[in-house]
């Protein structure tokens, strides 16, 4: 008989009864699509995986505890049979013949009813590749064009100009710490979709030469202030354009909302009825020295890090920073934008207590091409940054886990 190509269908199977046939890895695989999907989920296993076992725990299937039995697929409307007994798998599959019940087999394929397609999601999209035979069956193959078609639709690169989809508003999207390939899935789709990006120096610039000609790109340090500060005419902006009923992104570096005055913007927002989409960000606060090796807590070395800005000097009477209470914290403590305080910053620590052979590591332009890290102690950071000619943007770190990596193969992004 000729062989012919399986037909595709959606199941539709909420509140129908659905069995499933052995709790290993292949039930554990599947179980949470048929729970998303609303069905009725009755696994009959004498045992079961730790995670599915958690699943009936929770009430989300009902677990008969014992080996297939005849008769277990009555009424089912849909069931997949995945025990470690080929016999057992045999009789299943014959009964699930006899009562017209679509039937997927982990063991035998050829022997099924229906087969599982690779399947991904993206925004209210389910993508379900099948091949065309049961002979040219290759999983590997089957997912890797799923894995394709699914970053498309996210990243935006299979969606057609004239269908791309619209999201009026203001998305602030967080770009991550400057490596083009650590923005968000979600910040990448929504940069697909926008008509105007409103970009900061730090974000990642390398992904506006992936927009559309028609995008309106515009640079945040270049908006004309006029009477307005220079945060209130990045407000403006935001609110002029997307009252034109236009796709904004506001495109920050690191996360919107960790020293990036996100949420300024998002009160602006908010103040002039415009809704706002809040994508977060990969922070360079970990992500910096991360790349360069540096872990921002080790076992055994630190229990804790602290976050803080630099851009205002320990002495200036602006400065919200306790740094004698920083002084003596013995965990690991990370400096955004703090180049050219950096000198006063040591001296201040030291003067509270903090040794002043501490190390210190600046990352300059991390997770970039020109990413370069520059090792110093509290003592001699502030010469370090001199002779080396240390320019911002970098991330500082001080504390022992600066030495953790320093004799370790561990590839980092230099």
């Amino acid at each position: 008989m000729a062989e012919h190509p399986a037909y595709p269908v959606g199941l539709r199977l909420t509140g129908r009864r659905v069995v499933v046939l052995g709790g290993g890895q292949v039930a554990q695989r599947r179980l949470p699509s048929l729970i998303a999907a609303g069905a009725d989920i009755n696994l009959v296993s004498p045992e079961a995986t730790p995670s599915v076992e958690a699943m009936a725990d929770a009430g989300e299937i009902t677990w008969t505890k014992r080996p297939y039995e005849d008769g277990d697929l009555a009424d089912a409307w849909y069931a997949l049979i995945a025990t470690s007994d080929s016999k057992a798998n045999t009789d299943a599959s014959a009964e699930a013949e006899r009562h017209r019940v679509w039937c997927v087999r982990s063991d035998d394929a050829d022997a099924a009813t229906a087969w599982t397609p690779a399947t991904g999601h993206s925004e209210g999209v389910t993508v379900a590749v099948l091949t065309t035979n049961a002979k040219g069956r290759d999983p590997r193959h089957t997912a890797a064009i799923r894995d394709a078609v699914v970053e498309g639709l996210r990243d935006g690169t299979l969606v057609a100009p004239h269908h791309r989809t619209r999201t009026p508003g203001v998305a602030l999207v967080g770009g991550g710490p400057g490596d083009p390939d650590l923005i968000t899935v979600r910040g990448r789709r929504l940069l697909a979709e926008a008509d105007v990006v409103i970009a900061d120096r730090l974000g990642p610039r390398d992904l506006l030469a992936e927009l559309p000609p028609h995008v309106e790109v515009i640079d945040a340090a270049k908006i004309p202030y006029g009477r307005f500060m220079a945060q209130e005419a990045i407000n403006n902006a935001l609110i002029e354009h997307a009252k034109q009923g236009k796709s904004v992104v506001r495109l920050k570096g690191g996360d919107p909302f960790v020293f990036g005055r996100g949420m300024e913007e998002a009160q602006a927002l908010a103040e002039a009825g415009i809704a706002c989409t809040v994508v977060p960000g990969i922070s360079s606060s970990i992500s910096v020295p991360g790349a360069a090796g540096i872990p921002v807590t080790h076992r055994g070395v630190a229990h804790e890090f602290t976050v803080v800005s630099g851009h205002v000097a320990p002495d200036d009477e602006r400065s919200l920073v306790d740094w004698p209470s920083l002084a003596k914290l013995r965990g690991t403590l990370v400096v955004l934008m703090g180049v050219d305080k950096i000198g006063k910053i040591a001296e201040t620590l030291v003067a509270h207590g903090k040794p002043a052979d501490t190390p210190v590591a600046l990352v300059q332009e991390g997770t970039t091409a020109a990413q370069r890290r520059v090792d110093a102690t509290l003592a001699t950071v502030a010469e370090t940054v001199r002779a080396e000619d240390v320019k911002p943007p970098a991330v500082i770190v001080i504390g022992e886990v600066v030495n953790v990596g320093v004799h370790s193969s561990l590839k980092t992004s230099e």
